[in-house]
């Protein structure tokens, strides 16, 4: 397992990284968290989604009885800027091994009006508890190693404030779905990569909430370009996930009506199914 990709002295660990500190919120009383949304996890000055969703699953991770996000469900309503925003949250039933909450993030108009960014319902309980038995006929996506991928620094120098995001990412992807960086889309509207934090970070419940969101949309691959919003985005996280890159495969089936579906798997260094994820997501056609 190429754990050298990470190697520094340096090393983030889970608690104290950029993702811990970006993600970090303030209580204000129970239940309605201050955060500085930061323009560190932003894509043509966005708001990442994934990095949107670890924020308000970790406010719920704070406000319910338990601590792990087991199912995610997020509607994305308007596009998030960076700066600040409030998320309340609110418990909706807290049982012995899952417990139930909703969150909204606000943030303000010019004008001074709140404004709903993105509404989640999520169950959470404690990954540690769940039974070892396993019966998939799910297999890991076949990547190549990480040195014969290729990442955001391999290629051309990035618009100017357009992909603040993989700065903070080590993300390696599949030369198979790289076709539309060169002009040569393949159609299949696949996209696969190796996935981590820049600083080293091991994966987490949370962070996984940022990789099935993390990587460049299908849609390039499929031959469209431009923005490809999130409308709606669910994650499953399965079990925490082990030491090292994790491996991200995310296909799309079906583009009609301007909308597609993105449906995501992310395997850890033990070959485990740790998350999976489906969007829909809106393109613009030409």
């Amino acid at each position: 397992m190429p754990e050298a990709a990470f190697a520094a002295a340096d090393r983030a660990v889970i608690g104290d990284s950029e993702f811990d500190r970006d993600t970090a919120l303030t209580r204000r009383e129970p239940g309605v968290y201050d955060i500085d949304l930061s323009a560190g996890w932003t894509i043509i000055s966005a708001v990442n989604g994934g990095y949107l969703l670890a924020v308000l699953g970790r406010a719920l991770a704070d406000a319910l009885p338990h601590a792990d996000p087991f199912t995610v469900s997020a509607h994305y309503l308007t596009a998030s800027q960076p700066g600040p925003a409030v998320v309340r949250t609110d418990v909706v039933r807290s049982g012995r091994s899952l417990s139930t909450g909703q969150a909204s993030l606000f943030q303000y108009d010019e004008d001074g009006t709140e404004v709903e960014r993105i509404r989640v319902l999520a169950s959470y309980g404690d990954l540690d508890t769940l039974p070892d038995d396993v019966r998939t006929s799910a297999k890991p996506p076949a990547i190549p190693p990480i040195e014969q991928c290729f990442g955001p620094e391999d290629g051309p120098a990035p618009v100017s404030g357009s992909s603040a995001i993989t700065e903070r990412l080590m993300l390696k992807l599949d030369p198979a779905t790289l076709g539309w960086a060169l002009g040569q889309p393949s159609g299949r509207g696949e996209m696969r990569a190796w996935f981590g934090l820049a600083d080293g970070r091991d994966a987490d419940p949370l962070s996984l909430l940022l990789a099935v969101d993390a990587l460049p949309p299908t849609a390039f691959e499929l031959g469209l370009s431009g923005w490809v919003p999130t409308v709606e985005l669910t994650v499953h996280v399965r079990c925490r996930p082990a030491p090292g890159p994790l491996r991200v495969a995310i296909t799309t089936r079906n583009l009609a009506g301007g909308f597609l579906e993105e449906d995501a798997e992310v395997w850890d260094s033990a070959d485990r199914l740790v998350a999976q994820s489906r969007q829909l997501a809106r393109v613009r056609l030409r």
